[in-house]
């Protein structure tokens, strides 16, 4: 026998010998598999099975896997497909319904901790109704999305406790009831995970509290009442100089010591358990499953307990495997069992060079990474003074020197806009502002009440406003101003924008003001653009030039690289970028007529969308206002290390060890985030929101056809989205505009049309791009 053959066969009693240690692993699992011995003519019929499955006919499998993982059940094109059981080599087990490689359906996920979920999953993903049992005695029974509790669901805590209600993104959302072991509850609204809202809390004493509550804690009006029929009402706030109130004693008393912050102390023992930590979830399971089309070679992976698969690490050359039928050693070795070795060798490594001989589309690429954007305002700058002016104003004034909000609660007087109280800033300073090297100037803050209202709203520290805005690092300046003139800054984190803005647009701002307050305090998950300060600089001397700006959020701040950028309108003339192929990057801003897919949402966040979106509409429509767009950024989970996109399900590599290096995120790692309860909150609507993008192709007869025909190839994604430019009203300059171009061009085709025409072409467009995923 030659050295060569030797290797063979040494690997192949190797495999042999994981085939039964797997085998027996299965068994004390999913109980006795029988395994009868294989005459000749069942041999030939496993090789039917192999003919039949490159025919695309479902049969069933028994399965060792190169890494010693074992599949049983029903398989199709390489896959399991059907009713299976698998279980990974670090104990974790699935029994259920698979669909091309995932879970898909009803089943059984197991953790090797003891921990189980039982019912629905969906593309790998407990979705679904579902039931979850941790280790320490957790349970979960109720709805599910992507790995998240999302509906209603209650779970029972080990320690006793007991919460029945709705949730959000895998915390507890809207309405719901928490129960502690010593009977004392609490009924009413949660956000994200904590009492906050209207609600009431009754002690198991028969005490109870009936009034607001934020963060766990009475805050505003609320009553608190003795079983005894005396009461307490008035403001509630965990600072005692905000606290006022009136006390209300039974017919029989009329004193009594009793300090209204005894309710808080009482109340921080009582605390809401937080959920386990999944080490690793069923979506984040590798199947020791290759396919490749693209080459023959099995791909070595890494498995989840950090091992290096189990295989060989190249193909073997066919013709040459065992040397001439007359060659040294060929007598050696039996004939049937070099038959044996042959077909199994070269049937494993087939699968994918078949799979690669069927045509398929022109594979999409992850786009050219483009620089950071802007250009850093340092000394020299033509707008230096300017971001020296606005920094100081903003430190110094429009944050530094102002109260923090109380209420929410605004009186009609704070939305005024003819309060013009200028703030002056010479360079040797004042008693109220330092000493600075820039020019004199004035400061202005239009409303600053109202925007210190909506910072607090946002959940935005003024610390941490100011150190964006006001720190050491510079901003920087977009390399050229948009279509309006304006110019654009972003600050050094990214986090805020800066945008210079005309005269008209503060007008329709200031105008639209309370509208817009009460639209984003009454909807929380609103697409619209969150702003966060109106102000504005006067440049003393002989200029007296004013410079208006608004502060915005960056929608595109994200740990997530945004691969690519659409601005969508739901209109085709003049909607395509100008830039050729050659110059686009990520950072460049597509249009409609350049959108080449339809995002899939899940059910809870289409719905979701959906409504937002209704209602976004309409409050601009009723602003009198058009020519928005929705913003979108999409971040690609799944490409390969050359940068071509993976589509979901495709024929590549599953496993496959990825480059730590390339410009993305995995699957895996967003898994990751799922996984991790203190990262929930990042995930909202329009923000770090997984889905599935279907690529679309247009007809070549239709240039102006806006949404594609759908191709069946599916990318997941994680999509980040937004309600940008909202202070164009329909002016007699967008009248103007509309009487000259519908003379032209087709009158539906343009975006200057009036707001309620603009918002029923914006709706029916973008609900033709995001639709349900079923």
């Amino acid at each position: 026998m030659s050295k060569e053959q030797g290797c063979v066969l040494k690997a192949w009693e190797v495999t042999m010998k994981k085939t039964q240690q797997a085998k027996k692993r299965a068994n004390n699992i999913f109980g006795t598999v029988s395994v009868a011995p294989q005459t000749d003519d069942e041999t030939s019929t496993t090789n039917e099975n192999d003919d039949e499955s490159s025919t695309g006919e479902m049969y069933h499998a028994e399965k060792v896997l190169p890494n010693g993982d074992y599949y049983t059940g029903q398989w199709y094109d390489s896959f399991p497909h059907g009713h299976g059981k698998y279980l990974w080599t670090d104990g974790c087990t699935y029994i259920g319904e698979w669909y091309n490689g995932k879970t898909m359906g009803k089943g059984k996920f197991g953790w090797p901790s003891g921990a189980t979920y039982e019912g629905e999953f969906k593309s790998g993903y407990m979705d679904g109704t579902g039931t979850y049992t941790g280790p320490s005695g957790d349970t979960y029974r109720g709805q599910w999305v992507m790995n998240l509790k999302h509906g209603h669901g209650i779970k029972s805590f080990a320690n006793g406790d007991v919460y029945d209600g709705e949730w959000r993104r895998g915390l507890q959302e809207a309405q719901g009831k928490y129960r502690w072991r010593d009977e004392s509850y609490y009924i009413g609204e949660w956000k994200n995970g904590s009492i906050c809202g209207k609600g009431t809390f009754v002690w198991s004493d028969g005490s109870r509290y009936d009034g607001f509550w934020d963060d766990g804690f009475p805050s505003g009006n609320g009553t608190f009442k003795w079983d005894d029929g005396s009461f307490y009402v008035g403001h509630w706030s965990k600072d005692p100089e905000e606290m006022n109130g009136t006390y209300h004693p039974p017919e029989n008393e009329r004193n009594l010591e009793w300090d209204p912050k005894d309710v808080f102390n009482n109340l921080s023992e009582y605390t809401i358990c937080s959920g386990e930590r999944v080490p690793v979830l069923p979506s984040q399971k590798k199947l020791s499953v290759w396919n490749s089309s693209k080459r023959v070679e099995k791909p070595r992976r890494i498995s989840v307990d950090g091992r290096v698969s189990v295989g060989l690490d190249r193909a073997f050359e066919k013709m040459n495997m065992w040397g001439s039928e007359s060659g040294e050693g060929a007598a050696d070795i039996d004939s049937n069992t070099r038959r044996d070795l042959d077909a199994e060798i070269m049937r494993l490594e087939a699968e994918g060079f078949i799979q690669s001989l069927k045509p398929s589309p022109v594979p999409m690429r992850l786009p050219r990474a483009g620089k950071k954007q802007g250009e850093t305002i340092s000394k020299g700058h033509r707008n230096y003074d300017l971001m020296l002016n606005l920094q100081l104003g903003i430190s110094r004034h429009a944050v530094g020197k102002q109260a923090p909000v109380v209420s929410l609660d605004l009186k009609h007087s704070a939305f005024d806009p003819k309060e013009k109280v200028w703030t002056r800033f010479p360079p040797e300073g004042t008693k109220y502002t330092p000493p600075h090297q820039s020019t004199e100037f004035k400061w202005k803050d239009y409303c600053p009440l109202v925007f210190r209202s909506l910072r607090k709203l946002f959940k935005v520290d003024p610390a941490d406003y100011m150190l964006s805005l006001c720190g050491n690092d510079a901003l920087r300046e977009l390399s050229s101003p948009g279509k309006s003139g304006m110019f654009f800054y972003l600050t050094n984190d990214d986090r805020y924008m800066i945008k210079t803005m005309k005269k008209s647009e503060t007008k329709v701002f200031l105008r639209m003001l309370a509208a817009y307050y009460n639209h984003v305090r009454a909807f929380e998950n609103t697409l619209v653009i969150k702003f966060y300060g109106l102000h504005c600089v006067k440049l003393t001397g002989t200029i007296q030039k004013k410079v208006r700006f608004v502060i915005m959020g960056n929608l595109f701040c994200s740990e997530y690289s945004i691969h690519r950028r659409f601005d969508l309108k739901g209109s085709s003339l003049g909607r395509t970028t100008d830039k050729p192929e050659s110059q686009i990057n990520s950072n460049t801003i597509l249009k409609d007529l350049d959108l080449n897919f339809i995002f899939r949402l899940q059910k809870a966040w289409f719905q979701e969308f959906t409504r937002q979106v209704d209602k976004d509409c309409e409050f601009l429509e009723q602003e009198r206002i058009m020519d928005y767009s929705l913003l979108v950024g999409i971040h690609f989970r799944e490409a390969s290390v050359a940068g071509e996109l993976i589509p979901s399900g495709a024929r590549t590599p599953i496993g496959e060890f990825e480059d730590e290096t390339a410009p993305r995120l995995s699957r895996a790692d967003v898994d990751q985030l799922l996984s991790d309860p203190t990262r929930w909150a990042s995930i909202r609507l329009g923000g770090n929101m997984p889905a599935r993008a279907e690529r679309t192709m247009r007809r070549s007869d239709s240039e102006l056809q806006l949404v594609g025909e759908p191709t069946g190839e599916y990318y997941e994604v994680v999509m980040i989205f937004g309600i940008i430019d909202i202070l164009q009203d329909y002016d007699i300059s967008k009248k103007l505009e509309h009487a000259y171009k519908s003379i032209q061009y087709d009158p539906t085709s343009i975006s200057a049309v009036d707001p309620r025409l603009y918002s029923r072409r914006f709706r029916d467009f973008i609900f033709k791009v995001f639709t349900e995923d079923d």
